[in-house]
């Protein structure tokens, strides 16, 4: 599904290979975006892109995104303070997913649960137990 404004590509090899932004969003008209720190590449936060937000994020260098509990846009750090400034942002190779590297203002984090990080608890392969991790 194309987002309004931004480009459909249809040609596989276009789409892998060519130089033109065309992201893919879902029948819901999103798509998935992962956040990382651009000094350290930690992962901050996973969340969705509506076409709006994507636009405004591009528009305003600031990460936009869209709730889907609260079916809404949302400025990143509008509540929380937490603010990200986008460094750069990267499509992956079939342009259903985006990468965005930002720095994070206020407190540093991006997690609602306080935290620097929503990725704070990591699986033991051999028992699937989850344990805390320090960032």
């Amino acid at each position: 599904m194309a987002g309004a404004g931004f480009a459909e590509i249809k040609d596989k090899g276009e789409l892998e290979e060519g130089g033109v932004f065309a992201p893919r969003f879902d029948a819901a008209g999103l798509i998935v975006c992962m956040t990382v720190e651009a000094s350290t590449s930690e992962p901050l936060m996973l969340a969705y892109m509506s076409a709006e937000s994507l636009r405004l994020t591009l528009e305003t260098g600031i990460a936009h995104y869209w709730s889907r509990s609260r079916n809404a846009l949302w400025r990143k750090g509008d509540t929380s303070g937490q603010t990200q400034r986008v460094v750069e942002i990267r499509v992956d190779c079939d342009q259903d997913a985006i990468l965005l590297r930002v720095e994070a203002g206020g407190d540093g984090g991006a997690c609602h649960t306080g935290r620097k990080s929503c990725f704070y608890r990591a699986v033991d392969p051999a028992t699937g137990a989850l344990k805390f991790i320090d960032h």
